[in-house]
């Protein structure tokens, strides 16, 4: 079984999370990311070449990028929190899969939320309320691929 791992990005406002995000996913081996909304391309100078060697694609929609992965079977997982979500840590996850990382303010709205097939969350102890966007797809991403053998 191969190990594959999509990330849709929605609507990201920083170049340089999208950059970090990037060089992380080279690290994890992320099989493709979807850079939706209006979240910006990947720049050399904050992806460090990363965006030549991780597939990407723009997609104006995220939509169309969950309908697509969908048509696949591949389960579509977002990062948010959420009173229906599940510790990252306790989610077993299913190869192929996607994971959303949205907006560093307002994360993900919750009808795009009821699109996704499962919610995970990392949970805090400190004061405050979330991650950077970067840090939170490296968490998470790492921790998705931690039982997993190739």
């Amino acid at each position: 079984m191969k190990r594959e791992i999509f990330l849709i990005l929605h609507n990201i406002r920083s170049l340089y999370n999208v950059g970090a995000i990037f060089r992380t996913a080279d690290a994890a081996g992320v099989s493709k990311i979807f850079l939706t909304g209006y979240t910006p391309l990947p720049a050399a100078k904050t992806a460090l070449g990363a965006e030549k060697y991780v597939p990407w694609e723009k997609l104006r929609y995220i939509e169309a990028a969950v309908r697509r992965l969908k048509k696949e079977k591949v389960p579509i997982v977002a990062l948010e929190q959420s009173s229906k979500a599940t510790d990252y840590r306790k989610f077993k996850p299913k190869f192929p899969m996607a994971l959303v990382l949205g907006n560093e303010v307002r994360g993900l709205s919750k009808p795009l939320l009821k699109k996704c097939d499962k919610i995970i969350y990392i949970p805090l102890y400190g004061k405050k309320e979330s991650l950077n966007v970067s840090v939170a797809a490296g968490v998470a991403l790492f921790g998705l691929i931690r039982n997993f053998r190739d």
